[in-house]
């Protein structure tokens, strides 16, 4: 039986795009039993990169916005692990997100729930996770986040 998480995405009006490539010698994923860990991916969307420091030259609520972006390319390459077929995926295990701020800033929280908030959207209780959210006082290429995650897949 399907859980319709492609579905449920169709409904939100989001397209998953092609699992992105890595920029360095690693790879985007590695699956190990029925878990997938995904690399860090970056803040973009159709314009390109999302730069910036948050709370700086960012709003918390830009943030919380360029961490849905990477949740939808680690949902992406979650779909890869799984084969290409997402309905593989039995959970989101944990994120730990990466937010782009200046030294006092603190609501490093509220801008990875753009990232939480989408994935439980999109897969209901399988999108309930464990998760940290810190800061960096920079991250690759400038972009406001990065996170990484894993995913219990079914083998």
């Amino acid at each position: 039986m399907s859980n319709g998480f492609e579905a449920k995405l169709a409904e939100l009006g989001v397209t998953l795009p092609d699992a992105p490539a890595p920029a360095a010698n690693y790879v985007p994923f590695v699956v190990v039993g029925d878990l997938a860990f995904v690399s860090g991916q970056i803040s973009m969307n159709e314009d390109g990169l999302i730069t910036g420091k948050v709370g700086v030259d960012l709003t918390t609520e830009e943030g919380a916005a360029a961490a849905k972006t990477c949740a939808i390319s680690l949902l992406a390459q979650a779909k890869a692990a799984c084969g290409g077929d997402l309905e593989r995926l039995v959970r989101v295990v944990k994120l730990t997100g990466f937010v782009n701020s200046g030294p006092d800033y603190t609501e490093q929280p509220k801008v990875v729930n753009g990232a939480s908030d989408f994935l439980v959207e999109a897969l209901g209780d399988a999108g309930r996770h464990s998760r940290s959210a810190v800061s960096a006082g920079a991250l690759p290429l400038g972009v406001a986040v990065e996170i990484e995650g894993i995913f219990q897949i079914k083998p």
